[in-house]
């Protein structure tokens, strides 16, 4: 078989693809349409541009997305490497200045001898091996050669991007730096900004009161929302106090103005190195600009904020990855195609990089003469593949990285202990896969973030 291969989109599935192909000698055609063609969402032409928001999840080591960034370490991540070069400060969780992440990615992806970045937009699913990891916005002449393959409908959910407020223009003798539950004794990474009850309500009022901006007609005949990222319009719909418990709870958050805890949180994170934006957390929306300025000057703190972008929202687009994909990330019927990133269904940054390095690493096997691999399901990057290849194929919904997709162990325990117990187990379940597979595994990097007791497991079989 070939020892080259094409990669349709380069986002963070199509260039962690790349990247592992690449690193396994395997010559790489990169094809991504911007600029020649752009998408709604996309600003820059830079490959892997984050369009949401600009974390990447928690670093803890026994949460899920901890977790899943555990194994995709050991297993030579170009992103993660990339998002801690450009990390900025985000209590436990990895956030990124989203413009020098993406000049990263790109510098990398340009420099290596064994890949070709080609500006072009590819209009018909290749003949030759390939994967498909054109993303969310996919064009609709790509989307209907899929479509054509697969004799399948698309699916489709919404995705809504959070606006971006200059530091400089934060009132903070009103809101105040502090991270949940610390202690006090260090400056927190985020920026809050408190409210009585008497503000949030005024603040629902305005909200739910504002214009939106009209959707289009694919979006009226199919008006739902993916709950992972519901508009913040659409969430104070649910309820009055739907946002008092969602992304605006100040749950762990004491105002030092009086000592006690605010009605309501507003929270900002930093989204570049220099600390000059900051992005308002979870405050996806699709209100028309001119109402976005007025209503969310209403949050005490952001009274004369400029905001240096609003939020939009934009169509997603994926397939129905349990009828038409194997747990290898194979279209069932082409073994040398491959899809991966949020087209297969998967939700997050990091579960659309894990899918691209599943694609790349098992293109590479599969151009080399060896078997693609499954990754064991007690371990993240194999439940979260499993999940959108074995999922109800009637009802197929995105899904990203979580402790839900783990059956649960026989041994009652906490919570807390159960959440440990995964993380244990799926260290051991990787390290097992990867030395009988002969696949590179950095162990030491892999737990670089767990307790030094967790560098020697039960049950290593040595």
């Amino acid at each position: 078989m070939s020892q080259s291969l094409v990669i349709i989109g380069g986002g963070l599935a199509g260039t962690e693809a790349a990247w592992q192909l690449a690193e396994q000698g395997i010559q790489v055609k990169l094809y991504e349409m911007r600029p020649q063609r752009q998408t709604p969402a996309h600003v820059t032409n830079q490959l892997a541009e984050l369009v949401c928001s600009n974390s990447l999840g928690s670093m803890l080591p026994h949460k899920a997305p901890g977790l899943l960034k555990a194994e995709l370490r050991g297993l030579g991540s170009m992103i993660l490497t990339c998002a801690a070069q450009t990390a900025v400060p985000a209590g436990s969780s990895l956030a990124v200045d989203r413009e020098k992440f993406a000049e990263l990615v790109t510098a990398k992806v340009e420099a290596h001898p064994n890949i070709e970045l080609i500006r072009e937009e590819v209009t018909a699913v290749p003949q030759e091996p390939t994967i498909i990891a054109s993303g969310p916005l996919t064009s609709s002449a790509l989307t209907a050669s899929i479509s054509e393959l697969s004799g399948e409908e698309y699916l489709y959910f919404y995705d809504a991007i959070s606006p971006i407020v200059d530091h400089d223009t934060i009132d903070l003798n009103i809101a105040f730096r502090q991270s949940r539950y610390d202690d006090g004794l260090e400056e927190g990474d985020y920026i809050n900004c408190p409210m009585t009850k008497a503000e949030y309500e005024r603040f629902c009022d305005a909200l739910l009161a504002a214009e939106t901006i009209t959707l289009k007609q694919f979006e009226q005949e199919d008006p739902n929302f993916f709950e992972g990222c519901m508009p913040i319009e659409v969430m104070a719909q649910r309820g009055r106090k739907a946002l008092a418990f969602g992304p605006m709870r100040p749950v762990g958050l004491i105002d030092p103005r009086h000592g006690k805890r605010p009605y309501a949180v507003v929270q900002l994170r930093q989204d570049n190195l220099i600390g000059s934006l900051y992005n308002i957390v979870g405050f996806q929306t699709n209100l028309k600009w001119g109402e976005q300025k007025r209503v969310l000057r209403l949050i005490p703190g952001l009274e004369n904020a400029e905001f240096l972008r609003y939020g939009m929202m934009h169509r997603n687009t994926y397939i129905n990855a349990p009828r038409l994909l194997q747990p290898t990330l194979q279209y069932r019927g082409r073994t040398d195609l491959f899809f991966a990133g949020q087209i297969i269904g998967v939700e997050g940054y990091m579960g659309n990089a894990a899918t691209g390095l599943v694609a790349g690493l098992n293109a590479a096997r599969l151009l080399k003469g060896q078997m693609p691999v499954i990754f064991p399901t007690n371990t993240m990057l194999g439940a979260l593949t499993h999940y959108v290849t074995h999922a109800s194929i009637k009802d197929f919904q995105p899904m990203k990285a979580n402790f839900g997709l783990f059956p649960q162990p026989q041994t009652q325990m906490s919570k807390s202990d159960r959440y440990r117990w995964y993380s244990e187990r799926a260290l051991t379940a990787m390290r097992r896969f990867t030395r009988n597979n002969q696949i590179v595994y950095d162990r030491t990097l892999a737990e670089s973030n767990f307790a030094e007791d967790m560098l020697a497991l039960p049950g290593e079989g040595h």
